[in-house]
């Protein structure tokens, strides 16, 4: 499993419109993960098994609490008030550039 991030130059569209700019001079531009903790299984191809037990069909059916958490009331509200604050852009509402139709997972409930 890997996390992976990206920068781009998307000032023309991605940031308000294009009415954002990137100021070039801030450059060169750096992210970083602060509290970021992973709890995942590790799947060994060689015998098909996984760290958190048995089989892919028996590591599918086992009760895996991590792999079906959701946030919970105070959770959501804490995630939308960061959104409704920082979120400067969301694709999944770009009706303009996805003339076409979302991806899959525009389609999902948010929360």
């Amino acid at each position: 499993m890997r996390v992976y991030a990206s920068l781009w130059n998307a000032d023309d569209w991605a940031t308000q419109g294009g009415r954002v700019k990137t100021d070039w001079s801030m450059a060169p531009f750096t992210a970083s993960y602060r509290n970021f903790n992973t709890n995942a299984c590790v799947w060994s191809a060689a015998t098909s098994t996984s760290s958190c037990g048995g089989s892919k069909t028996e590591s599918v059916n086992n009760d895996q609490t991590w792999q079906s958490q959701q946030l919970n009331a105070n959770g959501r509200n804490r995630v939308r008030w960061v959104q409704q604050k920082y979120m400067i852009y969301n694709y999944c509402a770009d009706a303009n550039r996805f003339s076409q139709g979302f991806s899959p997972e525009c389609k999902r409930s948010r929360f």
